[in-house]
């Protein structure tokens, strides 16, 4: 039985993962899925379908089933061979056996005295200031957004593909594109990262093949 993609878009996601993969260290997955309550309603639907050794961000805010979903995201992620981070919450992400933990920026300190509990700890970034800000914090990645036009409330500007791959060559730093990355544009950045989608995302489903 094997998992195969159904669509085009998704191919074109793919194709863009194994272009990242080159210029990420081994132990870390080409792309994420980033969760969103509003935006990514059923994430299990589509963590399910990622190709393996993509990545899962799960993003709670506080919701009241966080931790059945943490859970169910968590047995997903080890079935399909998929990394699989919680972000903000260290005890949620211990409790259902997480790779790790992805900071907003606000909290990125706390990187420092979670650095020997796991395996895998992000960062994100909305600016070439933040970006610089992050090299010195113990994490393995960066996500630096807006990079292209997003529909997310909290999205900034895009500073678009070029400014991005700029920034990155400038911080040497491990860092994913993230904000409005779709199918259609993830090429235009692989070439120099990797990259996380919310929306970009969501057209996974898994095709069974036996």
């Amino acid at each position: 039985m094997s998992l195969e993609p159904q669509s085009r878009a998704q191919r074109k996601l793919i194709a863009a993962a194994r272009l990242s993969a080159a210029h990420l260290p081994p132990a870390l997955p080409p792309a994420w899925f980033v969760t969103d309550p509003a935006r990514t309603p059923d994430p299990a639907a589509i963590a399910s379908g990622l190709p393996a050794g993509f990545g899962v961000i799960y993003r709670h805010f506080g919701a009241a089933d966080r931790e059945g979903v943490a859970q169910t995201l968590a047995w997903i992620c080890a079935r399909r061979g998929l990394a699989f981070l919680v972000a903000a919450d260290p005890a949620l992400a211990a409790n259902v056996g997480a790779d790790g933990v992805h900071w907003p920026f606000r909290l990125r300190h706390e990187a420092r005295r979670w650095q020997t509990r796991f395996a895998l700890q992000t960062v994100s970034a909305h600016s070439g200031r933040e970006l610089q800000r992050a090299a010195g914090l113990p994490v393995d990645a960066v996500l630096l957004s807006t990079v292209f036009a997003s529909r997310s409330a909290s999205a900034g500007t895009a500073m678009g593909a070029l400014r991005f791959r700029q920034l990155v060559r400038d911080a040497g730093l491990t860092v994913y594109a993230l904000g409005g990355v779709t199918p259609e544009n993830a090429g235009a950045i692989a070439g120099t990262a990797g990259f996380a989608a919310v929306d970009g995302m969501a057209g996974f489903r898994p095709e069974i093949r036996t």
